[in-house]
């Protein structure tokens, strides 16, 4: 059994080892959690490309002390030239997901950093900019070690993305995947990052940096324009907040998956739960999944619901009723339809005055849409894939528009003081990923275990949702008996720990001055560090 990292007051978690100490120091020099994510965040843009970069968005949650939750939605949306007539007059029937036409969408991770140091700034931070951005910019001029995970993992549309102008020169080795432990340096970014660190991340949108952006997207004819990356902000927007017997769930709202995750859980509180790691355990988390999706579903196809405050589908009349609807002793059907991958990287930081964050940072697709603007060195992501070129959908392709994201990191508020901020990257399957972390946890299991412990994920395969429940091959032959007899078409995967599966992480204050634990998965290249 793993032991949980335990640490006298603060911590960072993230899926790359680099970025954990970048984070590590910036608490040792005095800085808060929110200013160690900033500098996390940009390291990691640097040395994890496949999965988040400058040119991705981002979703924030910050847990003040006293108990105030602050949520930024730092996503963009559809450039101006973005229209389903741009695609239909090409000859597409669905957006790209590789190349120029599938980066069309305002890159808003960066006006996110900026947002959340203001926060930082209200709340006593002090540590200059090109102190949190120098491990990135160290890392890009210097190079740094391709990781396991970039070597091995799986990119949709492979061939598609080789062919992107400038993405076999920037991440392949003679025309292959980089090997794990290859050398990579990237001095263009590196000094994109100074210049952000010198005139100030605005520069990102209304500079000499978001001029030259602009330029290259008009280059390749994006339908991003100048005005639109100079007119974009990130949102402060109402988290939302699910009332459990014990704890209080923080998440976010649409575009976000967080409704999703926060409807598994209030269900699953429901069905009354006893003992975790039984088959009664998973089939009432994977059950409280369905009716979360089928809700979300309709959030994708209904405008009306789309319309509604998110926040009513979180009431305990609408809860109990979804729980109702669930057989604890049969599988309900779960019907195929299209799915979504996605790439990203989910981080936490607990500082020593018990200021929490809960980050999420993404380009959607493994490398996005692969296009590197020559100029910066800014990898641009494909988000804008994600939406659709129906007219009558609710996520139709529209300028100006947000596409509906798979993105939703966490932080929990427990009754008897303890602050936890968990969370996932994985793509469409993040809600099932942490329903699991977070049941595991709240029904006894440690941090460690709670993440190292095996995964399933239903239905995610190859792009299609088929209502398989895939396995990690980790599960005891008994266990794996009680969910077919159950119902579940069960269906055991090769890998122990495999990236398929996320890299989550967790990390929870203790009350009353307590230590901080903190984790972060097996599956990734990273880990937690502290003070």
């Amino acid at each position: 059994m793993p032991e949980t990292p335990d640490f006298a007051s603060a911590a960072v978690a993230a899926p790359h080892h680099a970025a954990a100490l970048t984070g590590q120091a910036i608490l040792a020099s005095g800085g808060n959690a929110v200013e160690a994510m900033v500098a996390m965040a940009a390291t990691i843009a640097v040395v994890y490309p496949h999965m988040n970069a400058l040119g991705g968005d981002g979703f924030w949650l910050v847990r003040e002390p006293g108990g105030k939750i602050h949520a930024f939605d730092a996503s963009g949306p559809a450039g101006s030239l973005a229209t389903i007539r741009h695609y239909s007059e090409q000859g597409y029937d669905a957006v790209p997901a590789r190349g120029a036409q599938s980066a069309l969408t305002v890159a808003g991770t960066v006006a996110g950093w900026r947002l959340a140091l203001e926060l930082s700034r209200a709340l006593g931070g002090v540590l200059p900019l090109d102190m949190l951005l120098a491990d990135a910019v160290r890392h890009a001029r210097e190079g740094y070690a391709v990781s396991g995970s970039e070597a091995r993992f799986p990119t949709g549309e492979e061939a598609a993305l080789y062919e992107v102008p400038g993405f076999a020169e920037s991440y392949l080795v003679e025309d292959r995947r980089a090997p794990a432990g290859h050398h990579r340096k990237d001095p263009v970014l590196a000094q994109t990052l100074e210049q952000l660190s010198h005139a100030g991340l605005g520069d990102f949108y209304r500079g000499d940096i978001g001029r030259e952006i602009a330029a290259d997207l008009e280059r390749i004819e994006s339908p991003v324009t100048r005005r639109d990356i100079e007119t974009y902000a990130a949102r402060v927007v109402r988290p939302l907040a699910l009332r459990l017997r014990d704890a209080t769930v923080h998440n976010l709202p649409p575009p976000t998956q967080g409704l999703t995750s926060l409807i598994m859980l209030g269900i699953f509180e429901r069905l009354g739960v006893a003992r975790v790691e039984t088959p009664d355990h998973h089939h009432a988390l994977i059950e409280a999944f369905k009716r979360g999706a089928l809700i979300r579903g309709g959030l994708e196809s209904e405008p009306t619901l789309l319309s509604r405050d998110p926040a009513t589908f979180l009431e305990a009349g609408v809860l109990d009723r979804e729980a109702a609807l669930i057989d604890r002793g049969r599988a309900a059907a779960f019907p195929p339809a299209p799915t979504t991958d996605g790439d990203t990287v989910w981080m936490g930081a607990i500082d020593g005055s018990g200021l929490a964050v809960s980050f999420i940072q993404s380009v959607f697709w493994a490398y996005g849409s692969g296009c590197r603007l020559p100029a910066t060195g800014i990898l641009w992501h494909n988000r804008g894939s994600a939406f659709s070129l129906d007219p009558a959908s609710p996520n139709a392709l529209a300028p100006g528009r947000k596409p509906f994201h798979s993105l939703n990191p966490s932080l929990a508020a427990f009754d008897d003081g303890r602050v936890l901020s968990f969370g996932t990257m994985g793509g469409e399957p993040q809600p099932q990923i942490l329903g699991q972390i977070y049941t595991r946890y709240a029904l006894g299991m440690g941090l460690a275990d709670a993440v190292d412990a095996p995964r399933w994920i239903l239905g995610r395969h190859r792009g299609v949702r088929d209502g398989i429940l895939r396995l990690e091959n980790r599960f005891d032959p008994g266990f794996l008996r009680g969910l077919r007899g159950l119902g579940h078409p069960v269906e055991e995967m090769g890998d122990a720990y495999s990236d398929a599966f996320g890299h989550a992480g967790m990390l929870v204050r203790h009350p009353r001055g307590g230590p901080v634990e903190a984790t972060h998965d097996p599956r990734s290249d990273g880990g937690a560090l502290g003070l």
